[in-house]
């Protein structure tokens, strides 16, 4: 049984949750990440989900995305994640955190406050783990917004908060141009 942390609507830890019942129903509030590599050509590395997984699987995302375990700061969960599912590291920098509840199907639901980290990309080899990537993808931030209006239900529902929400959209150019 995996454990995560569980979080008041102030990120104040409250204690760990099992993982499975804190994405039931509408979801109970945790601490996630989402990690977003950039290359120098200031394009994002996407990954389609595995069919594997329990929510959203084989939709286009972030790099990767987790939960921290009970001690473990922000850059340090982003950076083991980054190693598990790409089979590459690098230095990661949180930019600001973001809250969304969102539910999908009958299934289940994401509730969480999750912070966004940039690394950038260095040539390493990339090793997807295919229990959780079904695919990859570089693009730039014009051709994922274009993607996202033309295609929205191929995306994850934070990913789509996290670009086309204006509140992020300044960030959103410092990390990849226009």
């Amino acid at each position: 049984m995996v454990k995560i942390v569980q979080v008041d609507k102030n990120d104040k830890y409250l204690g760990l949750i099992d993982k499975n019942k804190a994405h039931e129903n509408r979801g109970i509030l945790h601490r996630a990440i989402c990690v977003f590599v950039v290359n120098n050509k200031k394009e994002i590395l996407l990954q389609k989900r595995s069919k594997y997984k329990k929510l959203w699987p084989l939709y286009w995302s972030n790099t990767c995305c987790s939960h921290p375990k009970k001690g473990e700061a922000y850059v340090e969960a982003g950076e083991r994640r980054l190693k598990e599912e790409l089979g590459f590291s690098c230095q990661l920098k949180p930019l600001f955190k973001i809250y969304y509840q969102a539910k999908y199907k009958s299934i289940g639901a994401e509730k969480e406050i999750s912070m966004i980290l940039l690394g950038q990309y260095k040539n390493q080899k990339i090793k997807p783990n295919e229990k959780e990537i079904a695919d990859l993808s570089w693009m730039s931030l014009a051709k994922v917004r274009a993607q996202i209006k033309t295609k929205p239900n191929k995306f994850t529902p934070w990913f789509k908060k996290i670009i086309k929400d204006k509140k992020y959209a300044e960030n959103m150019r410092k990390i990849c141009g226009k």
